[in-house]
């Protein structure tokens, strides 16, 4: 590529607070309005206790997944916050419904929201890790919020390469494994939760989280790659 045309690397491309920049104009766009009471909830927390639950805007989870994660949650007796769109009309399997018995078993331990303003959960200190679908959008702004991630990507578009470069190659996270049978297990998930918040390699993957959020701070700011990329390209359109 460099051969046929400069390539000129710019970003991380995330709202300017998720970098610690002040930000005067709010810039940002909302699909839905976002439930502030996340932001209130999280306020109340211990530092760094919380599992932030996402899978995006699109995905709905099978039955057995969400079951799955549902299980996992209340299991591990950590506060967490599940951001569930739930289907605009029930299925027969039950996609995307939460477990009839869990929001009256977890209702002291967790919340459960239609939508949270991601950006300022993610970058809240009272976040641990992020259970995620491994979007892009999703994973540009966890390593700007320099959060630790329990990748599930589902097996379309680009989440089982994100998940791979989050896990693999940033090394700032875990990986939920499937069964034989193509089903994940609230077992797994635990498993991953305790590895990524006391386990054995749970030092360096925050050191990982940290070292990313801090590399991306020193790409946007003025003479960082990204601020000199953009200088670069402006130039080259202007002569």
């Amino acid at each position: 590529m460099a051969e046929l045309s400069p390539i000129r690397p710019v970003g991380p491309l995330v709202p300017p607070s998720l970098l610690g920049q002040h930000q005067t104009l709010d810039v940002g766009i909302e699909i839905q309005k976002p439930d502030e009471t996340s932001l209130e909830w999280l306020n109340k927390q211990r530092p760094a206790s919380v599992i932030y639950v996402s899978f995006g805007s699109m995905a709905i989870l099978s039955a057995k997944a969400t079951e799955a994660i549902a299980t996992a949650l209340k299991n591990t007796n950590r506060p967490f916050l599940w951001v569930v769109k739930r289907p605009e009309v029930p299925s027969a399997d039950g996609a995307g419904e939460l477990p009839q018995w869990f929001e009256e078993e977890t209702k002291s331990q967790g919340l459960i929201v239609s939508w949270s303003p991601q950006t300022k959960v993610l970058s809240h200190p009272l976040i641990a890790c992020f259970i995620t679908h491994c979007g892009w959008n999703s994973v540009l702004e966890t390593l700007a919020a320099g959060v630790p991630v329990i990748a599930f990507p589902q097996i379309w578009s680009d989440q089982p390469t994100n998940a791979k470069l989050v896990v693999d190659v940033f090394k700032v996270g875990l990986r939920i494994k499937p069964g034989s049978d193509g089903h994940i297990r609230s077992a797994e998930i635990e498993e991953c939760v305790n590895q990524i918040l006391s386990g054995r390699d749970f030092e360096e993957l925050k050191k990982n989280a940290a070292g990313l959020k801090q590399a991306a701070i020193e790409a946007v700011v003025s003479g960082g790659s990204s601020d000199r990329n953009i200088e670069l390209f402006v130039n080259e359109i202007a002569c």
